[in-house]
């Protein structure tokens, strides 16, 4: 067989059998695919790397492939990200939160991605290790307010500590005085996984409950947007991103349609720029508390690199062994379980051919979890992740944040503000579980831990259960 070239994509000659058949459920599963793609998205993508690594699923009007293997990944992600826009769930959810860098496609996504670039570069980050520390410290200091006494929300308070980060690293704003934000994504989250599972056939109109409180929760986030824009052009000058995103304001010929790209880049930056790493503390501490051997490495190593001080970017380089559970959670529990793609031309993915037009999906999710290249994919080790150990694995088997052009801008700066907090928080306390309460995912834009994360908190020195 050969290989045409057809428009930037290979395309197999000679008749169709001679391509490889997609393994996948029988056509009449599809009203039980379609209800897990509503109520367990997870149990979905789970389910059909059973039947292979190139898997057909039939879902009602829509066909989707689900593609499992590095090299698939990498193709569709690196390789030939050019046949490849944002797919579904992220195509609906435009309507949710707009052009923003994670939804827009093409010239207009390369312009923001060159706006934005500059402020993620690794020396300005670098320069952000005393806001992320000092955010760090004040929350030490409000769960040791609650030692002895009755449990926190986990989920609720590394989203504030992720709002604080964010608001002083890259916008020069205090977000804390906005108690509104965190409520006003969930319903922004709802209404996004909700024109995923309805394809966006359900008009934005109609008065559901869902749509009538996201719609309230964008009018909201405008209100916030408006405020953070008008603070910031009262003090010109600076060269984070909301200075960047005023500026490139005025290069578009339509002011008009200027202000509503930054909205749409702002609520994007809002959302993204505090989700992931939320979800990524959040999942650190469930799964740290589970594993005390972790928990007592993790506070030695921050005795022996800290002492009693704040963490400097220099630290990071130290905090070794943290690093290794961060990465770790990472794999179990992507923040991005899904990266879903579209095929704008004919294209072969490992020797199956795919459709122009096609719903293609790729799940870190199950490529972190995959038999062939993690040695008991399900339990938790971060000495996976020893930096002196050999690395047989292919390098696209794990890519929590994502790969190729779309690669996570702010992947460095989530990794400082995790590492750091998970050394100064094992350092001082110990978080436990509530008997009875498990932590269950929801794949939302981010995998976050369902319902909240309720814990009690505990002095590091004291045994357990005192």
């Amino acid at each position: 067989m050969t290989l045409t070239r057809r428009r930037g994509a290979a395309v197999p000659d000679g008749p169709p059998q001679s391509r490889k058949d997609y393994p996948g459920p029988p056509f009449w599963a599809g009203p039980g695919l379609f209800r897990k793609l509503v109520a367990d998205r997870l149990g979905l993508m789970t389910q059909a790397a059973t039947y292979g690594d190139a898997v057909k699923l039939s879902i009602g009007p829509k066909t989707l492939y689900f593609f499992n293997h590095p090299d698939h990944a990498k193709h569709v992600l690196a390789d030939n990200s050019g046949n490849y826009h944002k797919g579904i769930g992220l195509v609906q959810a435009r309507r949710a939160i707009g052009d923003g860098l994670l939804t827009s496609e093409g010239e207009l996504w390369r312009k923001q991605r060159r706006m934005i670039q500059p402020a993620f570069q690794n020396k300005r980050i670098a320069r952000q290790d005393e806001a992320i520390a000092r955010e760090a410290a004040a929350l030490v200091e409000r769960l040791g307010a609650h030692e002895a006494g009755g449990p926190v929300d986990v989920v609720a308070e590394m989203t504030g500590l992720t709002l604080g980060v964010l608001g002083h690293t890259l916008l020069d704003s205090d977000l804390g005085s906005f108690g509104s934000i965190g409520h006003s994504f969930e319903a922004v989250q709802d209404q996004a996984m909700f024109e995923m599972v309805s394809l966006g056939m359900v008009p934005m109109w109609v008065p559901l409950p869902k749509q009538l409180r996201f719609r309230r929760a964008r009018r909201e986030l405008q209100r916030v947007v408006n405020h953070l824009v008008a603070d910031r052009e009262a003090r010109p000058g600076g060269d984070d991103v909301m200075s960047r995103l005023i500026a490139s304001v005025r290069e578009e010929t339509d002011p008009r349609v200027g202000r509503l790209r930054m909205r749409d880049e702002l609520v994007t930056l809002l959302l993204a720029g505090h989700e992931t790493t939320a979800s990524t503390l959040s999942w650190t501490f469930h799964l740290v508390d589970r594993h005390p051997e972790v928990r007592e490495r993790l506070r030695a190593e921050a005795v022996e690199v800290l002492g009693d001080r704040l963490p400097r970017y220099e630290d990071l380089q130290r905090l070794r062994y943290t690093a290794m559970v961060v990465e770790e959670v990472m794999r179990l529990y992507p923040p991005v379980w899904i990266l879903p793609r579209q095929a704008l031309r004919d294209d072969v993915v490992g020797g199956h051919h795919v459709p122009a037009g096609a719903d293609v999906l790729v799940s870190p999710y199950t490529l972190h979890r995959h038999p062939a290249f993690w040695d008991a994919p399900d339990r938790f080790d971060p000495e996976r992740f020893d930096p002196d150990r050999p690395v047989t694995r292919p390098r696209y088997a794990y890519i929590p944040f994502g790969a190729g052009p779309r690669f996570c801008v702010g992947n460095h700066l989530g990794m400082m503000e995790a590492t750091f907090v998970i050394a100064m928080v094992a350092r001082e306390l110990r978080l436990e579980a509530l008997p009875g309460r498990p932590a269950v995912p929801e794949p939302m834009l981010s995998l976050r831990v369902k319902g909240g994360l309720p814990m009690t908190v505990r002095s590091a020195g004291k045994p357990p259960g005192e």
